[in-house]
């Protein structure tokens, strides 16, 4: 038995009142705010336990998002599109191929470009569509940190932004949420809302509400892995690539030493700008939602980094002979945690089958080889909770069995799911209904308002028919050997990546 202890009850004061509250203002929480005041809903509060926007994208240093676009087209739009057009304009800021380009085969570009991970298409495995350019972007997290914040700003009139602010605990009135009480240099104080959205990551609240959810993901995935990102600055990123294809069977054995030397996986990766990298790493079976973890994570992680950094310009002075540490991430990085056991769990049938849900709100091209990259769809349900009503929980802790998570948890996924469920709360709150009894025709209709394609929606097929003969043309779904194998057999997760090469330490950063 734990000791315990009971806290005397005391009143907490209602700091605020409002229409729709978003837990968390990450990539899924940010966009949930953004989605609602532009769906018309005008009483929104935003609370951050940090003092800034972005999460992962901007505290964490994952500055890179994958697989935006599956041949020609360009799935992954909205308000995550929009964040790189927003940065276009500052020298420097984004990196990757243009809108124009991707689906491209010219081979020059694509020698261009395969130097920059993820900007050209995954194959190796029988069945995958050419190697073509795809809309991976690159981008500097202090310039989208503070575009975040200009987004917010723009509806100054309609979202009230509360950083250094924790969400602690539900309020609950039977099993509807009533609000959120939250901790603060403040003290303990309450916001009540009609809706509550739960972007924390980890399922912060709706693990308090008696919504059904489960624990870490299974052992062998990317996600029950922690990470601390630093950055080196004073390279020359093209030099290392030359290096690398130069020397595959060096390269190979820089991979085994840095583990060695770190005492967990580590790899360089690129950034927006040709003198600098991060280091991503992968510490396993740890879970970001402990303290212990956590702690052991950062300073770990920290204890390695000049001896790693050290042989990095020893063993390629080409690249790295005048480098040296330019930052580490100000937050720890999260990759999975607690998940949602909502009204639909995804699964790998989902990318398998090209299941179709009447209630998609997201179709995503993901990184996954089994539908060769190819778009799925994310149903409302995935981020609505069992048993509990006026929540709901878009982002990495979506409602995804311990496979499928690994392909929903990026960062286009937390911002895709994140938009629709700002626009469902608000469509909830407008027409004075429940988030269980939501219209979900009219939220698709206004997330295609918001430059979301969507699958047989009436306003996005008469506007762009090209995206569903794409898909019948290319047969997205059951065509794979990979997704052939995984409908024939109990996908398991360890097997499959045996069998297929999948997020494998020889593909340092297929997931980061």
């Amino acid at each position: 038995m734990k000791e315990t202890y009971t806290e005397a009850p005391q009143p907490i004061e209602v700091y605020d009142k409002c229409d729709v509250l978003v837990v968390g203002s990450g990539a899924a929480g940010h966009s949930a705010a953004i989605a609602a005041a532009r769906a018309g809903c005008n009483n929104i509060v935003l609370m951050e336990r940090y003092g800034y926007s972005g999460g992962d994208v901007t505290g964490g240093y994952v500055i890179m998002v994958p697989n935006l676009s599956w041949y020609d087209k360009s799935f992954v739009r909205g308000l995550q599109e929009e964040w790189f057009t927003r940065l276009a304009p500052i020298p420097g800021a984004v990196r990757g191929p243009a809108l124009k380009d991707i689906g491209s085969q010219d081979p020059v570009l694509i020698d261009a470009w395969q130097s920059i991970h993820d900007c050209v298409s995954r194959g190796g495995f029988e069945g995958a569509k050419p190697s073509c350019l795809v809309r991976a972007v690159y981008y500097e997290p202090n310039q989208l940190k503070i575009e975040m914040d200009k987004m917010l700003l723009e509806h100054r009139d309609s979202i009230r932004v509360m950083y250094h602010s924790w969400g602690a605990r539900p309020i609950m009135d039977g099993s509807t949420i009533k609000g959120v009480a939250f901790e603060s240099k403040e003290g303990r104080k309450a916001v009540m809302a009609k809706v509550v959205i739960d972007a924390t990551g980890d399922g912060d609240i709706f693990r308090q509400t008696g919504a059904p959810y489960s624990s870490l993901a299974d052992g062998e995935c990317r996600s029950s892995t922690t990470a601390l990102v630093w950055r080196v600055a004073g390279i020359d990123w093209d030099q290392f690539e030359a290096w690398k294809r130069r020397r595959p069977q060096a390269l190979a054995a820089l991979r085994e030493r840095l583990s060695k030397i770190a005492g967990f996986r580590c790899m360089p990766l690129p950034t927006n700008q040709n003198d600098m990298c991060w280091i991503n790493n992968w510490h396993p079976n740890l879970d970001c939602s402990t303290v212990a973890d956590q702690t052991r994570t950062e300073i770990e992680t920290r204890d390695t980094m000049r001896e790693v950094l050290a042989y990095l310009k020893e063993a390629v002075p080409v690249a790295f002979r005048h480098a040296y540490l330019y930052d580490i991430a100000p937050q720890l990085g999260y990759r999975c945690s607690y998940r949602l056991k909502g009204e639909y769990v995804m699964s790998a049938n989902d990318f398998a089958f090209a299941k179709r849900h009447d209630d998609v709100i997201a179709w995503h091209s993901t990184i996954c080889q089994i539908n060769d990259c190819g778009p799925v769809e994310i149903p409302y349900r995935a981020i609505l909770p069992q048993k509990v009503e006026g929540l709901l929980c878009p982002g990495r802790h979506l409602s995804a069995d311990n496979v499928a998570i690994d392909w929903l948890n990026l960062i286009p996924q937390c911002v895709g799911t994140g938009q629709s469920a700002g626009v469902a709360a608000a469509v909830a709150v407008l027409d004075s209904t429940t988030t269980h009894g939501v219209d979900v025709g009219k939220v698709q209709d206004i997330l295609v308002e918001q430059n979301v394609p969507l699958p047989r929606n009436k306003k996005f097929e008469e506007k762009d028919p090209s995206y569903r003969e794409l898909i019948e043309d290319k047969q997205c779904g059951l065509y794979t050997n990979a997704a052939k194998a995984a409908a024939e057999q109990c996908l398991d997760a360890k097997s499959f990546r045996q069998d297929h090469n999948y997020a494998s330490e020889e593909d340092d950063g297929q997931l980061v």
